[in-house]
């Protein structure tokens, strides 16, 4: 186990907005990083997921709704940031917290030790005891992968979302999109369609708003535990303005065999590429099923001394934005200062 990493009285797991989040609340409260609490994350190359996001990605919030408490955005107010951008914002905010990640470390469990206060973090280069670990892991973290995608094979590519950069990765020919239910499918339809003939399957076809009005339709009305969110609009371009810019919307994927494809109304399509915006599942997976059990408070879990911040099924709608994630901050530095 790396050295500086035993006897803090927090790790943050994660060192994206989530985690500075909850550090910048940590050290609002007094507590010192390095000292009294660490950050670790898993990347090796300590870049942050925004920096991997396709080059022309914008954010639907605006400027003035992408930042951390008290750290603006040194852009245009009204203007959306994109994903590079936001990647060197965090870069900032880290230098301007003091916050000295460990990178590379990858942790694949928690537990309690005994009956006492005190927690066992697992990692890939052993176990370290520590009295609060945060969960920041994101909520956005592992691509979700069709059953179906195992059987699809195209002469050009398939590629999920997260590993897409730029238009001239994909081949030339008829590209499927699926997942138009969400704005990740309807941007890459609306780029696509300038150099390919493009098809977006949509499963869920969701309410347009314009982009001007997010966040103040996104997620809104619903509890933080026990009752779905409201259905997500898809803010900007609409089904048919995508239409207009010669976009085929489809129904949902329901099965491929090699070259072809199925949709829910039983026709067929033969793509030549295969863009699948298909979603995320958030980074949980190493936290133990108490973790989950007996949730009292939103970003509280079943375990004393676990948190989770920037994860909504954890907390509420929105948690997993930069703006969302402060209130989870907040809650979680109170919680670790006033633990014995």
């Amino acid at each position: 186990m790396r050295s500086g990493l035993t006897h803090r009285r927090a790790i943050i797991v994660g060192a994206g907005q989530a985690g500075l989040a909850v550090a910048a609340a940590l050290i609002g409260l007094g507590l010192r990083p390095q000292q009294e609490f660490v950050v670790v994350d898993a990347a090796t190359d300590r870049q942050r997921s925004w920096a991997s996001r396709w080059h022309s990605m914008r954010l639907l919030s605006d400027a003035r709704h992408s930042t951390l408490p008290l750290r603006p955005l040194p852009l245009d107010p009204h203007e959306h940031p994109r994903a590079d951008e936001i990647a060197n914002y965090l870069d900032q905010v880290q230098h301007t917290l003091g916050v000295d990640p460990f990178w590379g470390l990858r942790v694949v469990g928690v537990e309690r030790r005994g009956h006492g206060s005190v927690l066992q973090l697992q990692t890939a280069e052993g176990d370290v005891q520590t009295r609060n670990v945060v969960c920041a892991t994101g909520a956005a973290t592992h691509p979700r992968i069709p059953a179906w995608a195992s059987e699809l094979r195209v002469p050009g590519v398939v590629l999920h979302s997260a590993h897409y950069q730029f238009p001239r990765q994909v081949p030339t020919g008829r590209v499927l999109i699926v997942g138009g239910g969400g704005n990740s499918g309807v941007q890459l339809a609306r780029e696509l369609s300038a150099s390919h003939k493009v098809t977006l399957a949509v499963r869920t076809r969701r309410p347009h708003r314009p982009a001007r009005t997010f966040p103040v339709h996104a997620r809104a009305g619903s509890s933080w535990l026990g009752r779905p969110p409201a259905v997500q609009p898809v803010f900007g371009d609409s089904y048919h303005a995508l239409r207009h810019a010669g976009v085929a919307v489809a129904p949902a994927v329901t099965g491929a065999d090699g070259g072809q494809v199925t949709f829910a109304d039983g026709s067929t399509l033969a793509p030549d590429s295969v863009i699948l915006a298909t979603g995320y599942d958030p980074g949980e997976d190493w936290l133990p099923a108490e973790a989950t059990a007996a949730r009292s408070r939103p970003a509280m879990t079943g375990l004393p001394g676990l948190f989770v911040a920037g994860i909504p099924a954890h907390s509420r709608p929105g948690a997993d934005t930069l703006a969302g994630v402060s209130r989870d901050a907040a809650v979680i530095a109170r919680t670790i200062a006033d633990r014995p």
